[in-house]
């Protein structure tokens, strides 16, 4: 690339202790894990990190309180070349945590804590025109400034880009209608829908419900694509792997569209590129710390698809 695309990245930041154990509990007890670690994290905030590792410029756009947990979170994703100018510090507020355990076959349990007044809906956008950033994306969960950067990047002309995942109903069709790309997990459109469907069936029918693009992610069984020019739902398979952890793969899933989408390429290619950096991820414990970098990104895809245009 000549320049970098430049990204901006709204919703979570949070402090997760991520524990490795053989299987998930599935009574009260004590449980020994056999690896952990500590890192900033949360979905749009690793997100970012994974764009940034593919190349991009980005911007995080996030809340967290004015203490000593929030110096930690940002000074962590400065360290990863993240621009965090934006993120939001309240007084008095206590920024969010997130205890999560990964087992054996990369399966993972998360329990996050959100405190409400860091997470209180902002007044403004950080920046007045979003005309500067080639593409913005969204997470759901710091619903108020989602709301707010989609609409600015909608005005701008720039992709506004929505991870919808599990949230309370309300939150989803708030922010649905104000994307122009929405990247929907299996979770949010069963409570979008009010059923559970397959996910081809979904995207098929979350599309009926809005002018935006749409597409709808299966983990391994990859991700499905709502092809408005053919009026046909595609299906993009996700590459072969032997996982080790998930965490976090969705977020990087999104980071990867989101630095497709603003470098132009076709929804399709944008996919494969999501997909091959999503599974690489999965080959590595440790959440976000395992997106990968642009090169090994650019090999998956060559090696999953070869024959394809």
């Amino acid at each position: 690339m000549a320049k970098p695309v430049k990204l901006l990245s709204v919703g979570a930041l949070t402090l997760d202790m991520i524990l490795r154990v053989e299987t998930l509990p599935t009574h009260q007890g004590k449980f020994i894990a056999s690896d952990g670690i500590q890192i900033a994290s949360g979905m749009a905030t690793s997100a970012a990190c994974a764009a940034r590792r593919l190349g991009a410029d980005v911007s995080l756009w996030a809340s967290a309180g004015d203490d000593s947990v929030g110096d930690q979170l940002v000074a962590e994703i400065e360290a990863e070349g993240v621009d965090c100018a934006f993120v939001r510090r309240v007084r008095g507020a206590r920024s969010a945590l997130a205890s999560i355990l990964v087992d054996a076959h990369g399966e993972r349990v998360i329990v996050p804590f959100y405190d409400r007044l860091a997470q209180a809906d902002p007044d403004t956008l950080p920046v007045a025109d979003l005309s500067a950033f080639d593409a913005v994306l969204v997470d759901v969960r710091w619903p108020g400034a989602a709301a707010l950067a989609l609409e600015a990047a909608r005005a701008a002309g720039r992709p506004a880009i929505l991870d919808a995942d599990t949230a309370p109903l309300d939150v989803l069709e708030r922010l649905l209608p104000l994307a122009t790309h929405i990247v929907a997990s299996e979770s949010a459109a069963r409570i979008v829908l009010g059923q559970a469907l397959d996910p081809e069936q979904a995207c098929a029918d979350l599309a009926s419900r809005t002018e935006a693009f749409v597409a709808v992610t299966g983990g391994a069984a990859g991700s499905w694509w709502h092809d408005r020019s053919a009026n046909r739902v595609r299906h993009v398979a996700a590459p072969r792997i032997k996982a080790v952890d998930t965490l976090a793969a969705g977020d990087v899933f999104h980071g990867a569209f989101a630095v497709g989408l603003a470098e132009v390429m076709p929804a399709e290619h944008a996919l494969r590129f999501a997909s091959a950096a999503a599974a690489l991820k999965c080959l590595r414990f440790g959440g976000r710390l395992g997106a990968p970098d642009r090169a090994e990104t650019l090999a998956m895809v060559e090696a999953t698809w070869p024959a394809l245009p």
